[in-house]
């Protein structure tokens, strides 16, 4: 049975794509680190490459990036780092949990390492548990709104009443599949309800959750004669609102029922899970939901007054709130709160029936969540074909690709180019999305299905005028996008250092062809025979050695600023190396400094626990930060990949042919 470093489990609400971004994200940061990785996926399809118990057994640490449940407590007593699927969407980000993961401490509860940021021991916070089970309510519900709203949005398309068997459009598979799509919809509260009850306590929960939900759609029954409670009489259901309160009451219910009974002994257990616990977990939480259905219908009236509310201040305010939403974190907790806001509009849209004012505004609204999730990847499709130069290969094929994510509402495909440059992307990107909005509501726009794109653009009113809505909110956060791009593009090109043209006469310099590229490595800034007790020595010779070279003014703060990083996450890689990297306005120049020291700098934490013989320096100036720094540190950290150019660095005792392997590198 294969063995692995770091074994890994991801999974987003819908199961679509965050859950297999952070997968890719995950696999290339270990194997960056010289690492093996397993990653098991929990996506819409279900489980897949799932961990068998020898492969968590034998793993060093677990990396679990989900917003959903993952039956974690699998990993109970090893070193593990718990976080939401979006702090590992990009290599760099899953390599500091990777790196986290590493350092944490194994114990016999589900450990959380330290958040490097914060410096601080600290558990899973509890928003994050508490979005996590209400996510995995999500995820289940949302398949059944997809197919009960498509089902019910194409029977419309044999006629808007042809459900209907006294109507003169009727037809009698469409109301088939009227019929079929609407049991789908009525399953998505008391499902939300079941599997955020199931994420807190597990199987035994989904009995108090589901009955928890199906009451939140049916509410109290009272006799409407006597007004007493009546279990024939009709009640007044309070929603999906009332489905997250079930399910978090019946999960948390089942988990003090688990201490109440703790104490039977254990030739009970069975009679405890068939018979105790759904007995008393369904008395106790439909009696409570029973009890608090007035209070709930009453709020849940109260937030869908609200949003008509703002409809009525005009499609500007409705459509800028749904744009930013859904915009803001592309298919995180806003976005997803806007979009399951959408769904249950538009459950209700479809129960008052067409032509009500109930289902034009449902519709309407949903066309308008479904316009903001769509435009952000069509933002980045539109930048990459405008502006192809000033974007990298990657993200070139990312754009286009993201033409087919963001035609079949999946948002996702935008958050890389996002996360490379949150100010001013995600503003970027949310203007687009609310112009989208705004336009959808102001062409009065009717979506009957809560997804699918322009796949179901034969059941849209007005389709022509929602799609020209959505290519405006594109073009102009493209043109933006391409206009922020191309600003950084020219920013980054004048930081770039400039070789300083070698001494000869003026003819030959007007002659030369092509300026040569600048030698970071200088060979007197190559030591090769140095002896360091420690990391900070071993620093604190580069910083002093940077101020003899020209390098920087002042080598307390050259130190100050690699300790600095190496209390983000060490610098430490693999097989002896290390590439510590200072950014300070006292560096004047951009420049790297090598030192060597055969028996090996001890306490430098490294990758794979050995002492660091060769240290690899990048100090760069402050106002290059962001470009020079990330350029060299990149072609270094790839060189180091290769066992060549390793071999040949660390097996040399010669200052010019390091200093030459390594600026062929940084070419």
């Amino acid at each position: 049975m294969a063995k692995f470093d770091i074994i890994a489990a991801t999974g987003c609400p819908t199961g679509i794509a965050h859950t297999f971004m952070a997968k890719e994200a995950l696999e290339k940061a270990a194997a960056e680190r010289g690492l093996t990785i397993k990653v098991e996926t929990h996506g819409q399809v279900g489980v897949e490459n799932e961990l068998t118990k020898s492969e968590i057994a034998g793993a060093k640490a677990v990396v679990v990036a989900a917003d959903k449940d993952v039956q974690a407590e699998r990993f109970a007593g090893k070193p593990m780092v718990s976080v939401g699927v979006s702090k590992a969407l990009s290599v760099e980000a899953a390599g500091k949990l990777i790196d986290r993961a590493l350092a944490a401490k194994g114990d016999s509860t589900v450990a959380v390492a330290a958040d490097v940021e914060d410096e601080t021991e600290e558990k899973e916070s509890i928003g994050h548990v508490i979005y996590k089970h209400l996510m995995n309510g999500v995820s289940h519900m949302l398949v059944f709104v997809v197919a009960g709203g498509v089902l019910t949005a194409v029977s419309f398309l044999w006629g808007i009443t042809s459900f209907d068997s006294t109507a003169s459009d009727y037809n009698s598979f469409a109301a088939m599949l009227k019929i079929i799509g609407g049991i789908a919809m009525n399953l998505m509260v008391p499902v939300l309800s079941a599997y955020i009850a199931e994420s807190i306590g597990k199987r035994p929960a989904l009995v108090p959750g589901f009955v928890a939900g199906m009451i939140a759609i049916q509410g109290l029954p009272v006799n409407a004669e006597t007004g007493m409670i009546d279990a024939g009489g009709a009640g007044v259901g309070f929603g999906f609102l009332g489905g997250i309160v079930g399910g978090f009451l019946a999960g948390y219910v089942i988990l003090l029922l688990e201490k109440v009974f703790a104490g039977l002994p254990k030739n009970l257990d069975g009679l405890k899970a068939i018979f105790l616990y759904p007995l008393f977990s369904t008395a106790i939480v439909g009696l409570v939901m029973l009890g608090i259905s007035g209070p709930m219908a009453a709020i849940n009236t109260a937030m869908m007054d609200f949003l008509k509310g703002l409809s009525a201040s005009g499609a500007v305010v409705l459509g800028l709130a749904i744009g930013c939403m859904c915009a803001f974190d592309m298919g995180g907790p806003v976005n997803k709160a806007a979009y399951v806001t959408g769904t249950a509009m538009l459950t209700e849209a479809l129960a008052a029936g067409v032509g009500t004012d109930t289902y034009n505004f449902g519709t309407n609204f949903m066309a308008a969540v479904s316009a903001a999730c769509i435009v952000p990847p069509l933002i980045t499709t539109f930048a990459v074909v405008v502006g192809k130069k000033y974007f990298s290969q990657e993200d070139h094929d990312a754009g286009i690709v993201n033409l087919i994510l963001g035609c079949t509402h999946i948002t996702e495909g935008a958050i890389p180019f996002m996360t490379k440059n949150i100010w001013p992307v995600m503003p970027i990107m949310m203007l687009g999305s609310s112009i989208a909005s705004i336009l959808t509501i102001m062409f009065n726009v009717h979506d009957p299905a809560p997804h699918g794109g322009f796949l179901v653009l034969p059941v849209v009113e007005n389709g022509p005028l929602w799609v020209l809505a959505i290519l405006i909110g594109a073009v102009v956060g493209g043109i933006l996008f391409v206009a922020f791009k191309k600003y950084d593009f020219e920013k980054n090109q004048k930081a770039a250092p400039i070789a300083k043209p070698v001494e000869a006469s003026k003819a030959a310099a007007v002659e030369a062809p092509k300026a040569e590229a600048a030698d970071f490595v200088k060979v007197e800034n190559v030591f090769v025979a140095e002896d360091f007790a420690s990391r900070d020595e071993a620093l604190s010779f580069v910083s002093n050695q940077a101020v003899k070279a020209g390098i920087a003014s002042d080598a307390d703060a050259v130190m100050n600023a690699f300790l600095a990083r190496e209390a983000e996450g060490t610098t430490g890689m693999m097989e002896g190396f290390a590439i510590p990297h200072a950014k300070s306005d006292a560096i004047t120049e951009a420049a790297v400094i090598v030192v060597k020291d055969e028996s090996g700098v001890t306490g430098w934490d490294t990758m794979d626990g050995a002492p660091v013989n060769v240290a690899i320096a990048l100090l760069i100036p402050g106002a290059q930060a962001g470009t020079t720094h990330l350029k060299i540190l990149s072609k270094v950290a790839e060189a180091l990949m290769d066992e060549d150019f390793r071999a040949t660095v660390k097996g040399s005792t010669d200052a010019a042919e390091i200093a030459k392997t390594i600026n062929a590198r940084l070419v």
